[in-house]
């Protein structure tokens, strides 16, 4: 099982790209109930049964528990890019893509209100520092007991999960033959297949959204009805 708290999780731009570093959000502090969740959450993945291990856990906080699989996927997916990096560069990605229909163009609604458009990497880069800077965000994401969630706590992790689903998609329509490549793909599949189920119980991300792994989606979840 992926030890989803290993700070090693960290990917950095090289060349002409961003040198800024990203680092999963500070580790879940052990003893902590949300430590507790994650390690609820790892052993019911260690069964194998993926739809199991996305349900919310009686009597548990559906927030707090989007909040600790939100944390958990930031950092897969760090980690997932990190590996393709150097195959993901302005040259190579000069557009934010997920296939010849889908082009993603970057907003944040503060610093950037309008869309625009620009190569992966960069996309990537304003995309993991903007959901690092809500994880770390402790009106947020409250990583001590009892500190209440925000009214629009589920709406920003919607947003959040939104967003990183368009890193997988890109990673599988450009740069599926380097993450077979490296012999990632076992890896990926079951990141992936994972973050599905979990958006799928709790209806996080719209079908639309989706629509650029679709087919994929469909061939890795049937076999799990």
């Amino acid at each position: 099982m992926r030890d989803t708290r290993s700070n090693s999780s960290n990917f950095s731009h090289s060349g002409n790209r961003s040198s800024k570093t990203f680092k999963p959000k500070k580790n879940i502090p052990e003893g902590s109930h949300q430590y507790e969740l994650l390690k609820h959450a790892e052993a019911t993945l260690g069964s194998g049964n993926l739809r199991m291990a996305v349900m919310l856990p009686d009597g548990e906080d559906l927030n707090e528990w989007v909040a600790v699989n939100t944390v958990d996927f930031f950092n897969q997916i760090n980690m997932l890019y990190g590996t393709i990096t150097d195959f993901c560069t302005e040259e190579s990605c000069p557009v934010m893509s997920a296939g010849p229909k889908y082009e993603y163009h970057w907003a944040d609604g503060t610093n950037i209100k309008k869309p625009i458009k620009c190569s992966a990497p960069k996309y990537i880069d304003y995309l993991m520092t903007w959901v690092q800077d809500q994880l770390d965000d402790e009106t947020l994401f409250p990583s001590k007991i009892g500190v209440p969630f925000k009214r629009n706590f589920m709406s920003v992790a919607k947003t959040i999960l939104k967003r990183l689903f368009r890193v997988y998609a890109h990673i599988y329509h450009q740069h599926f033959d380097s993450v077979m490549q490296l012999q990632e793909e076992a890896h990926l599949n079951t990141s992936f297949k994972h973050f599905i189920f979990f958006v799928q119980e709790f209806n996080l991300i719209e079908r639309k959204e989706l629509v650029p792994l679709q087919d994929l989606i469909e061939k890795l979840t049937t076999k799990d009805r």
